[in-house]
């Protein structure tokens, strides 16, 4: 029996985490860890979960403590420029983009400062959890502004007097403007990753990181995807099919009795609107179903 385990670092609480364990357990693992615990042990395959801080994900992923983590792409970015000196070959790769976790690093001003805009922060301050990223995007758009580091609370920072504007993730915007702060120039759009280790040159671990990769992209492929079959003319075929969106080549199904209509079944890969529904049943489609697609591999 091969005992050797395969280790996915998850974030322990905050936004990533029940998404990113609703994910691996869509991707089928059966998965035993009592309340509190901060490892998981798949029942079914090779895997063990890691509960951790997210800013840990990328540096136990990078030490091949683990073979695989999930955290947002800002943390990923982070990490990436701070060991940009680092002797090692290859520290991780990206190889998935996720579909939670949504939001965006941007500037935010006071709403009664004079500063609302970069061009204003010349000389100034601007206090972030994300000192790497917006060094680099101010030294590439040639802007002299002093960097404060801070681990949280910068809603504060301008405020308390320590910066002139703050950068920081965004989702809503409720907070900035609970803290009467203007959000300004976005300059990352952020989802959750996947990261791979560098080290993963073992057989087994890549058969079972493969499978597992494989079947993250399924989950993500169901989510966007819709099953959609009608009865349709056969001379609208074309046209019909040109309206579902982001239709895959339908597969068409001759009906007992008739030449002229057909049985249309189509996987298209983002939402249908009853405006399209509308327009197929305007191009003589009838019956038309839509139903959410469970599992898929492409």
């Amino acid at each position: 029996m091969n005992k050797k385990r395969i280790k996915i670092a998850i974030q322990k609480s905050g936004r990533l985490a029940d998404h990113s364990y609703d994910l691996l357990k869509k991707c089928g693992l059966i998965v035993s860890r009592n309340k509190g615990q901060l490892i998981g042990y798949a029942e079914n395959m090779p895997f063990d979960l890691l509960f951790v801080r997210d800013d840990d994900i990328p540096s136990l992923v990078k030490d091949n403590l683990t073979d695989l983590g999930i955290v947002g792409l800002n943390v990923v970015l982070e990490k990436q420029f701070e060991y940009a000196n680092s002797t090692q070959k290859e520290l991780f790769s990206i190889e998935e983009y996720l579909d939670f976790g949504q939001c965006r690093l941007s500037f935010a001003y006071p709403e009664v400062s004079d500063i609302q805009s970069l061009s204003q922060l010349k000389n100034k301050k601007v206090a972030t959890s994300y000192p790497f990223i917006v060094g680099d995007y101010l030294e590439r758009e040639s802007l002299d502004v002093e960097i404060v580091k801070l681990s949280g609370a910068l809603e504060l920072a301008p405020s308390l007097g320590s910066a002139d504007a703050i950068c920081d993730l965004v989702s809503s915007g409720r907070t900035l403007r609970a803290h009467n702060l203007n959000e300004g120039e976005s300059i990352l759009e952020i989802t959750a990753v996947v990261i791979r280790s560098g080290d993963t040159s073992d057989p087994f671990k890549q058969k079972w990181i493969r499978k597992l990769l494989e079947r993250i992209n399924g989950v993500l492929q169901v989510r966007e995807s819709k099953y959609v079959m009608m009865h349709a003319p056969r001379n609208s075929i074309d046209r019909i099919t040109e309206l579902i969106p982001g239709a895959e080549s339908p597969t068409i199904i001759p009906l007992e009795g008739t030449d002229e209509t057909v049985a249309l079944h189509v996987v298209c890969k983002e939402d249908v609107f009853w405006e399209t529904l509308e327009n197929l049943k305007q191009e003589g489609a009838s019956s038309i179903l839509v139903v959410p697609v469970e599992k898929m591999l492409v």
